[in-house]
């Protein structure tokens, strides 16, 4: 059975939304389409050689200005994973009713293998490129950080669209996720991990949801896995071990993934991690080589924070948590139909969850807890700290619902 796209999964969730919401299949097809994307070569000379990048930047809708979504630099990025990241923003921008239409660019690059004074040139070049067919500017398309990239990247793209267009006065306004003395926002980078864990806590405060997956009452005697150490992922975890005395017992990334039964120590690992920009050789924990091997450790709770597509039909089943939250875009697959394993949870305005039939897990979508990144370039709000008390507006909020919904 070939393995569908991140594009074809994502559209396999709109087509089941529309089927049980009672959606005309030909809006449902024009949602699905991308409303436009450029693809750019990036040529810089390095070392007296021209290297060659290919990169994107799509634009699933424009049906409020401007369109928003980050810019990914990494060496596995094709068009297909960014016309589905631009759909997946749309979506969150509209669950949470968040001005924007959704857009995201990409460049296939790996940026670990070049100095900053190269990254900068590359940089520049693939925004300028943007710039002059107007996939950036403040009031049409506005990116900000994702995989591979960071408020360094946002500096030097804003730089590169000032120079281009000197007159405009809100060019501070062409990225979000800039440093604070460029006009960011204080506590950006940390606000999906810190949604995320406010979801996780609003999930505790209901009893009969713990007791009916047997999670222990508190949040800090259930043992958690996370996947991923990168923005989200590390923030997500010095939360829960600071504010919610968690105990994580396993981290992984990339290369693998430390694990320690009697609870990982978040504070020196993130020390560590900050010095050796991975998170190998960490004395507080064993280190195995096997990456995705973190997924189907025994556990409470687990916490995907990675990338898209880590669980599949062909590992869903090996699976050990009560409780997956999903805080990476896409990272499971449709798999045609949920199979009985999994259980659903949607949380509605008045934070009751609106759950599917199943027996021994229960999943609460990446949709419901992380619009957080749609910012305004100016000022911000945390939506995804008090996305468990809004109400849904649009039809993707429901596509995990098998049934009729009775909004509060």
């Amino acid at each position: 059975m070939k393995k569908p796209t991140f594009k074809e999964n994502v559209d396999s969730f709109v087509t089941l939304t529309s089927k049980i919401i009672r959606f005309p299949k030909d809006v449902i097809e024009y949602i699905k389409y991308s409303h436009s994307i450029m693809q750019v070569t990036v040529s810089v000379k390095i070392k007296n050689k021209i290297c060659n990048f290919v990169g994107w930047r799509a634009v699933h809708s424009e049906h409020r200005l401007p369109s928003k979504g980050g810019i990914r630099f990494s060496p596995n990025v094709n068009q297909d994973d960014t016309e589905a990241l631009a759909a997946l923003m749309t979506y969150k921008c509209a669950v949470v009713n968040v001005p924007y239409g959704g857009s995201k660019g990409s460049l296939k690059i790996n940026p670990n293998n070049y100095s900053e004074k190269e990254l900068r040139l590359i940089t520049k070049n693939y925004a300028t490129k943007l710039a002059k067919k107007g996939f950036l500017n403040p009031a049409l398309n506005v990116p900000a950080p994702d995989l591979g990239t960071s408020e360094k990247e946002m500096v030097w793209i804003m730089d590169a669209y000032r120079n281009l267009f000197p007159e405009d006065i809100n060019y501070t306004a062409c990225v979000t996720g800039k440093p604070v003395e460029h006009g960011g926002i204080r506590g950006r980078d940390d606000a999906t991990g810190r949604g995320v864990e406010e979801t996780i806590r609003e999930y505790f405060r209901h009893l009969k949801l713990l007791k009916k997956i047997k999670l222990k009452e508190k949040l800090k005697d259930n043992s958690i896995v996370i996947q991923g150490f990168g923005k989200v992922g590390k923030s997500l975890s010095l939360d829960l071990y600071n504010r919610d005395q968690a105990k994580i017992i396993a981290v992984g990334d990339l290369t693998g993934y430390l694990i320690n039964r009697q609870g990982i120590d978040i504070n020196k690992l993130s020390k560590h991690y900050l010095k050796n920009k991975k998170i190998n050789h960490f004395k507080g924990a064993k280190f195995i080589k096997k990456a995705l091997g973190v997924l189907l450790l025994n556990c409470d709770i687990l916490i995907p924070a990675a990338t898209e597509s880590v669980i599949t039909l062909n590992n869903v089943n090996k699976i050990k948590a009560k409780l997956i939250i999903e805080a990476a875009n896409g990272p499971i697959t449709n798999f045609g139909e949920y199979p009985a394993k999994v259980e659903m949870a949607l949380w509605t305005s008045n934070a009751e969850p609106v759950i599917f039939d199943g027996l021994n897990c229960m999943l609460i979508k990446r949709v419901t807890i992380t619009a957080k990144f749609a910012t305004k370039p100016n000022r911000t709000a945390l939506f995804a700290s008090f996305l468990p008390y809004f109400s849904f507006n649009i039809f993707i909020a429901f596509s995990d619902i098998k049934g009729p919904i009775k909004k509060p």
